[in-house]
């Protein structure tokens, strides 16, 4: 399976908790003003690259906490990013997921692929980049809207729970 991405960073420690992996991937419907990644909003632009190609290129970094997905929206191709999260967590890796979008929003989303990318999320970092909201001191996120939330204490409690840490 194929996912168009804009592009990888091998090593990031700003991008969730850890050494971290990072696939942006390609075409945003959110367009918020003055994104960090407005390269990546074209639908059109950017290149395909397969599941397995990215999941070899992670297993060779032994020192990665997990995989982190940007954008983009992720949440516009969820699929193959399932994929790959199933793959990482077969390595006792984690997931992390940056959306424009609010938890709240997704889950009430028709795509059954969103659910499952969602039930293969550790951390998602949701909401839309807000410029008048930035704030540079946030821990992973540009704007003080933006959430992280712990996805597996939220799915235990049924209820949004925010990661502390």
């Amino acid at each position: 399976m194929d996912l168009n991405i804009a592009g990888i960073v091998e090593e990031s420690i700003v991008d969730g908790p850890g050494i971290r992996y990072v696939v942006f991937t390609q075409g945003c419907p959110h367009h918020c003003p003055g994104c960090h990644n407005p390269e990546t909003h074209s639908f059109s632009g950017g290149h395909f690259i397969s599941v397995e190609d990215i999941f070899t290129q992670f297993q060779q970094d032994a020192l990665l906490k997990g995989i982190t997905f940007s954008g983009g929206e992720p949440f516009c191709q969820p699929e193959p990013l399932v994929e790959l999260a199933k793959l990482v967590h077969g390595m006792g890796k984690d997931v992390a997921v940056f959306t424009g979008y609010t938890y709240e929003e997704l889950i009430k989303m028709e795509d059954p692929a969103i659910r499952v990318l969602l039930d293969e999320t550790d951390l998602l970092i949701d909401g839309p980049y807000l410029e008048d909201l930035r704030n540079l001191e946030l821990r992973f996120r540009g704007s003080e809207n933006q959430r992280l939330i712990d996805m597996n204490a939220t799915r235990t409690a049924r209820s949004v729970m925010l990661w502390e840490n």
